[in-house]
């Protein structure tokens, strides 16, 4: 039997598009494609350009400035949308940042300002993202996903504080879980393997990073955007109604691997 996925008449918003190569854009996509409503945030003018050549192809987006670590600019986007739609039913979180020479080099000489920048733009935003939207979601609650690493639990090297910022929003996940269960809004993670996105490509070591996954995992290859589009469109759909708190590895089986 054949089981299509529709999510005709569903809403949602999806945080951290940058081109079209992001991880964000291709769940966008596949959303769509399923009968989604999507509306984008952005952070600043600098990238509004970006992100309007990014959805060029859809008709009239839904495109909204906001820094995701300043909790009042967050109250803003969720105060249009719930003028724009009233409420919605899905939330992607995939927004992450560390300066950049905080990648690679020693890890221990990340300073303050580097730790603070990267777990603020990389975890804490999932907190103010989840808790000013939680009223919009209906009394069938919703879910929400966000997107990790496998460098939460491992070490690779050059990756350095985005693995302490990614073991952090895993366990934000866990604890929003439980805390919006009660209202049957879901959240869970997707560990994606590593995608040649905007952002990867400045990790240090990210060629041999792609080779590893592809030698060592069971299937032998790395995956592509439309798998962890796919995971993306089963987790917001009722199909997955059943889970939450859970980190969805998309990696071609590379974490149960010993290495």
């Amino acid at each position: 039997m054949t089981v299509n996925i529709d999510l005709s008449g569903k809403k949602g918003v999806i945080w951290g598009v940058a081109n079209q190569r992001s991880i964000a854009w291709a769940i966008a996509q596949k959303l769509i494609d399923a009968g989604a409503d999507i509306a984008f945030t952005y952070q600043n003018d600098r990238l509004l350009s970006s992100i309007e050549k990014t959805t060029s192809s859809l008709n009239d987006p839904i495109l909204l400035e906001c820094d995701a670590t300043d909790d009042s600019q967050v109250e803003k986007v969720y105060k249009e949308i719930q003028s724009k739609w009233g409420k919605i039913d899905f939330i992607v979180h995939s927004v992450a940042y560390a300066e950049r020479e905080d990648l690679g080099g020693n890890f221990s000489d990340t300073n303050l300002h580097g730790f603070r920048t990267a777990l603020e733009a990389s975890a804490y935003t999932l907190i103010s993202i989840t808790k000013n939207a939680s009223h919009l979601f209906g009394e069938n609650g919703g879910s929400i996903i966000t997107m990790t690493f496998d460098a939460s639990v491992r070490v690779y090297p050059g990756y350095n504080i985005m693995g302490t910022a990614k073991a952090a929003l895993e366990n934000e996940v866990r604890q929003l879980a439980v805390e919006y269960g009660n209202r049957n809004i879901r959240i869970n993670a997707i560990s994606a393997g590593p995608l040649p996105t905007l952002a990867a490509r400045s990790i240090p070591g990210f060629s041999e990073m792609t080779r590893a996954h592809r030698e060592k995992s069971p299937l032998k290859r790395n995956i592509n955007h439309n798998e962890v589009a796919n995971t993306a469109l089963f987790l917001i759909s009722d199909l997955s109604s059943g889970i939450t708190g859970g980190t969805i590895p998309v990696d071609a089986g590379y974490g149960i691997i010993a290495l």
